[in-house]
């Protein structure tokens, strides 16, 4: 795999697991927001895969599992072969992805290879070229993705990460109509890494934030704004 970001641990990005994060190079996407743009655009530094595996093996007993974020982790064809290689090792996966390749996250969740899915959800269906940066995304798509998750054969969330410019009360009221009934979501603010696509985004206030919370809680009871 293209890896350009190793993480060795965190107690924050695999809820309840202690893990490390492996991100891969590469998106379909060009969110504006997207706090990762090195690996989205560039290749400055590939980490070697199997000096990864051999950390997570001396880390067993250790660590409970490993994040697999990007980027987007479904544009790496041997993502499969490492993810088998991980669970060799009695860890646990969990997969960062934006639901644009529902056959391969079915196929995943269907070899047991996933044992946790973070989708983002990136706006209402209205806005989702917008958000996501790009014409040509296929948002059918992500609707199968959204869908292939609600089915409850794999532990899952829904997550957007919202801007002042591109994100209001209205469009989360008709993402919690989409997700309705979902297992659980999260609104997570802007923050600038230093690192952003594009110049021109800004996180939301305190009270902005709790708008778009009232907007989606009818339809999606366990909501919650992270980091808060």
């Amino acid at each position: 795999m293209l890896i350009g970001g190793f993480q060795k641990m965190t107690v924050l990005d695999f809820p309840g697991k202690i893990a490390c994060t492996v991100f891969t190079y590469g998106c379909n996407l060009r969110c504006p927001f997207c706090h990762n743009r090195r690996l989205v655009l560039d290749k400055e530094e590939l980490f070697d895969e199997n000096e990864i595996l051999s950390y997570l093996n001396k880390r067993r007993g250790v660590l409970d599992g490993v994040v697999v974020s990007g980027g987007e982790p479904m544009l790496q064809s041997d993502l499969f072969d490492f993810m088998k290689k991980v669970k060799d090792l009695g860890l646990l996966i969990k997969l960062d992805t934006n639901g644009c390749y529902p056959n391969k996250l079915k196929e995943a969740i269907d070899l047991g290879l996933v044992d946790y899915v973070a989708m983002d959800i990136k706006n209402c269906r209205e806005k989702y070229p917008l958000t996501a940066g790009t014409d040509k995304l296929c948002l059918e798509d992500v609707e199968k993705s959204v869908k292939i998750l609600m089915e409850g054969n794999v532990d899952y969330e829904f997550r957007t990460t919202v801007t002042q410019e591109l994100h209001t009360p209205e469009d989360f009221k008709k993402i919690g109509e989409w997700i309705r009934g979902a297992k659980r979501y999260y609104i997570q603010n802007f923050v600038d890494s230093g690192n952003i696509m594009q110049e021109g985004s800004s996180p939301l206030d305190t009270q902005g934030l709790k708008a778009l919370l009232e907007a989606v809680l009818p339809y999606v009871k366990n909501t919650s704004i992270r980091g808060q």
